[in-house]
């Protein structure tokens, strides 16, 4: 019997913890890592797929294309909750099993979201840029009490960070239409997008796809100064409508951690009001095990291995 292949894309896997390549190597498996340590291209996929069973899989395009190209494929394992990256139609055609890993991403996600806001809404980046130039200026930043924090999208990291958020005296708004009203101890409100985008102070995604939520006409619908926060996926913001915002002032400033082609080389590094992360969302060494573990677990199974 010939040995099992799994391919590994993320780029990052098992650098901060060697445990899953070891739960891998003990199930006498024949591990391809990713060349590159960035994100696949599709046809970087294509190739990176060729004769393998298993694919550990990070939010590379796996298209149809690239499905089909690979013969042997029967299981995929994204590390992470989202799976707008994968064909779901073509995989079950096929017969691909897919599994994620909801529950390893909430924390380190909504932590790192609520840093950015506290880092953007007390100008940190500023000032600690300015006193490393010999220059001691201040100047007024705001606190979250009081403030319309709109979530878009409700699922774990939306829920773990309206808490955190809610701590600070935040007011939660929350648009997400599949989720109805719930009992919490945060007393978030339910609204439309069109009610949310006009009472918000602050805006937070947190959901997954590849289609912008956030036009022109949305933009256009938001208070003067609002600051936009995006966790989730970067095609969820129409870059061109946000720049217009951010020129014209009706946007204050923003985080990215999520761009719609990684690596980001775009026109947002001319800010210096939009902190920008290199998707580093999950990058704690608690989430990455958790996550990791998880899909090595998710692929053995999916692939009659334990």
């Amino acid at each position: 019997m010939s040995k099992i292949r799994i391919a590994i894309s993320t780029s990052s896997f098992a650098s901060m913890d060697s445990k899953p390549l070891e739960i891998l190597k003990k199930n006498n498996i024949d591990v391809i890592e990713n060349p590159y340590k960035r994100k696949l291209t599709e046809n970087e996929a294509i190739e990176h797929l060729k004769n393998v069973n298993g694919l550990i899989a990070g939010v590379e395009p796996l298209t149809k294309n690239v499905l089909t190209s690979s013969e042997k494929l029967r299981a995929i394992a994204r590390v992470g909750i989202g799976l707008s990256n994968i064909d779901l139609e073509a995989a079950k055609e096929l017969g691909i099993k897919i599994s994620n890993t909801p529950d390893g991403p909430t924390e380190a996600v909504a932590e790192m979201t609520i840093t950015a806001l506290l880092t953007l809404s007390r100008k940190l980046i500023t000032f600690n840029n300015n006193l490393h130039k010999g220059i001691w200026k201040k100047s007024i930043g705001f606190g979250l009490s009081g403030l319309n924090i709109l979530l878009i999208g409700y699922g774990r990291i939306g829920k773990k960070f309206a808490q955190l958020a809610s701590a600070f005296g935040a007011n939660i708004l929350v648009y997400d239409p599949y989720i109805k009203k719930q009992k919490s101890d945060i007393n978030e409100k339910f609204v439309s997008l069109f009610e949310g985008l006009k009472q918000a102070d602050i805006i937070s995604l947190h959901v997954y796809g590849e289609e912008s939520i956030l036009n022109e006409k949305e933009f256009d619908i938001m208070n003067d100064g609002v600051l936009i926060l995006n966790s989730a996926r970067g095609a969820l913001i129409d870059e061109n409508a946000f720049i217009s915002a951010l020129e014209s002032k009706k946007v204050s400033g923003a985080w990215f951690d999520v761009f719609k082609n990684e690596p980001y080389n775009g026109k947002l590094i001319e800010y210096d009001n939009v902190l920008l992360t290199p998707h580093i969302g999950t990058y704690t060494k608690q989430c990455r095990l958790s996550m990791e573990v998880a899909a090595v677990n998710n692929i053995l199974s999916d692939l009659g291995l334990k």
